[in-house]
C-alpha cells in the first residue's frame, strides 16, 4: 500500500525503509536496536486525527448461485465479507477500510466480533497507534477475555484482521510516503527462535539492493499471476473449456484447477485442462483440506501424470507433521506442497517452515493479522528460501494481496524465480479502486490506500438482511 511505497514511485504500494532507518547497529546489544526503532516511531507527522467512529457491515455476494469459488469442502460459497470503515474527527474526511473475507453464512459472527473489539480502536489518535504499532496489534490479539476464544485465530483473529487492514488505509491514505517503521510493526513474539528484529532489518538492508530495478520492472511488467477462474470443482466441461480458451486468449499461463472430490472426475478435469494449454504451461491443484495423509499421498501419486507444479491444501491446515509427510512422498514426484491460506498465524507459519512441510507458501492478507503478521511471515520465508504465492480471490482478496506480493518481490525476496499469486475474476467492479490485470500480472496499483474501499452502492444493494440484492432472494426462497 502506498504507506509503504517509496514516494518517489506512487504507484506501488508498499516499499521499505529508507536505508538509513534500517542501519543495522554495530553492537548487537539489544538496548541499542530497541532505541533505533523507537526513532523510528517518531516519523508519521503527517498521521492525524482522533478514532471516532468504526462501523461494520455484513456485505455477500450470491455467488454460489453460479457455482464460482465452488470446491471439494466448500460446494456452495457466497462469497462475503465484514466490511469495517473507521472515520476520525479530522478535517480531511478520511476513512480508513478494511475487510476480512468470508463465504456467507457466519459473517454475522465476524461483525460481532469486531464490534467486540471496537473499543481498542475507538477515541485513539492514530498518531499513537501507528506510533507503536507492535503494541496496538498486540492489544487486539491479547484482550484478556476475548483471547480465550482465539487466541489469533478463529472468528477474533479475522475480526482482528478486519480492524487492522481498516487502520492501515487510513494510515496509507494520509501518509503516502514510506512510514520508515515496519519493523516496529511486527510482533515477534513466539517467533524468536527462527525471526528476531536484527534479522528483519538485516533482511530489509539487503533489500536495498538494486531495489530501483526491482520497481521500475514492476512498473513495466507487473507481478506474475496465476487463474483459478476457469476450473472451479462446480462448473460442467463445457464452461471449464470455454473459459479455459478464454484465458489462453487473453495470454495467461499458469492454471490451477480444484481437485479432491472424486479421482475419476479429477482425472478427466485434469486431462481436459493439461490437453487445452500444452505441456508447457504450468498447472496447479487444489484440494482445500479434502484428505488425509495417506489418501493424498495415494490421489496425487494418480494425478502425477499431469505435471502438477504443486497440490494446495493437501490435508488439514493444522496438520504440520501430516504436511511434512506428504511433501516428502510427493515431491520426488516433482510435486510440491502449497498451503497457507487457513494458516491461523504466524506461529503455524514457522512451524510448517522449520518442518520442510511445504514448496510454496501462500499468505492471506485476512486469515493473518492484516499486514503487521504478514510482514513477520514474508521475513521468516525469506530467511528459509521458500517462495511466497499468495491466496487470492473471494472478495477484495486481490486488491489487498497485490500490495503485499509487491513489496515482497522489491524488498524482501528480490526473486520471481517459482513465483506467482493467485487472481479470480469475480467482484472487482464492487471496488473503488479495483485490481489491474495486464498480461496476466498485476499491474502495481495508483492509488494511495490498501485498496479495500467499496462502493457504497455496492455495500447497500449487498447487506444482508436487507439490501435489495438479499430481499430478493429470501422472499424468493420462501415462496
Amino acid at each position: 500500500m502506498s504507506a509503504l511505497f517509496a514516494p518517489t514511485v506512487p504507484r506501488l504500494a508498499a516499499l521499505p525503509p529508507s536505508r538509513r532507518a534500517l542501519e543495522i547497529p554495530t553492537s548487537p546489544d539489544r538496548p541499542v536496536l530497541t532505541a533505533r526503532v523507537a526513532r523510528l516511531r517518531g516519523a508519521g507527522s503527517m498521521v492525524r486525527g482522533r478514532i471516532s467512529r468504526l462501523s461494520v457491515r455484513d456485505v455477500r455476494f450470491p455467488t454460489s448461485l453460479g457455482g464460482h469459488g465452488s470446491d471439494a469442502m466448500h460446494t456452495d460459497p457466497d462469497y462475503s465479507a465484514a466490511y469495517v470503515v473507521i472515520e476520525t474527527d479530522a478535517e480531511d474526511g478520511i476513512k480508513g477500510c478494511g475487510i476480512t473475507f468470508t463465504l456467507g453464512k457466519g459473517t454475522e459472527v465476524v461483525v460481532c466480533a469486531v464490534n467486540a473489539l471496537a473499543h481498542h480502536v475507538l477515541n485513539k489518535d492514530l498518531k499513537d497507534i501507528v506510533g507503536d504499532f507492535r503494541g496496538f496489534y498486540r492489544q487486539l490479539t491479547s484482550d484478556g477475555q476475548l483471547r480465550w476464544i482465539g487466541p489469533e485465530k478463529g472468528v477474533v483473529h479475522l475480526a482482528t484482521a478486519a480492524v487492522l487492514n481498516a487502520v492501515w488505509d487510513l494510515w496509507a491514505k494520509q501518509e503516502g510516503k514510506d512510514p520508515r517503521m515496519l519493523v516496529s510493526c511486527i510482533d515477534f513474539r513466539y517467533i524468536t527462535d527462527v525471526l528476531t528484529e536484527e534479522d528483519a532489518l538485516e533482511i530489509l538492508q539487503k533489500g536495498q539492493v538494486a531495489k530501483k530495478e526491482r520497481e521500475k520492472q514492476m512498473l513495466a511488467q507487473g507481478y506474475p499471476a496465476y487463474t483459478t477462474s476457469c476450473a472451479w470443482l462446480g462448473y460442467s466441461d463445457d464452461t471449464l473449456k470455454q473459459l479455459c480458451a478464454q484465458a489462453l486468449k487473453d495470454g495467461w499461463t499458469r492454471f490451477k484447477v480444484k481437485v479432491g472430490a472424486d479421482l475419476q472426475d479429477d482425472v478427466r478435469r485434469c486431462q481436459i485442462i493439461r490437453d487445452m494449454i500444452g505441456p508447457e504451461k504450468t498447472l496447479m491443484m487444489d484440494a482445500n483440506q479434502r484428505w488425509d495423509v495417506p489418501e493424498a499421498v495415494e490421489w496425487m501419486s494418480k494425478l502425477a501424470k499431469f505435471k502438477p507444479l504443486w497440490i494446495e491444501e493437501p490435508t488439514s491446515p493444522d496438520d504440520i507433521l501430516g504436511h511434512a509427510a506428504i511433501s516428502k512422498a510427493l515431491v520426488p514426484l516433482g510435486i510440491g506442497i502449497a498451503t497457507g491460506e487457513q494458516c491461523h498465524n504466524r506461529v503455524i507459519f514457522k512451524q510448517l517452515l522449520q518442518a520442510k512441510a511445504l514448496q510454496f507458501l501462500q499468505i492471506d492478507s485476512c486469515r493473518l493479522g492484516s499486514v503487521n503478521e504478514n510482514l513477520s511471515v514474508l521475513l521468516m520465508a525469506k530467511k528459509f528460501e521458500i517462495p511466497v504465492c499468495p491466496h487470492a480471490g473471494g472478495v477484495g482478496l486481490c486488491e489487498l494481496v497485490q500490495h503485499l506480493i509487491i513489496f515482497d518481490y522489491i524488498s524482501v525476496s528480490a526473486s520471481l524465480k517459482n513465483r506467482m499469486c493467485e487472481y479470480v475474476d469475480h467482484l472487482h467492479e464492487h471496488f473503488k479502486y479495483p485490481v489491474m490485470i495486464q498480461r496476466a500480472s498485476y499491474m502495481p496499483p495508483k492509488d494511495p490506500g490498501y485498496s479495500t474501499e467499496m462502493k457504497e452502492e455496492s455495500v447497500k444493494k449487498h447487506q444482508y438482511p436487507d439490501g435489495e440484492v438479499w430481499k430478493k432472494l429470501l422472499a424468493a426462497q420462501e415462496n
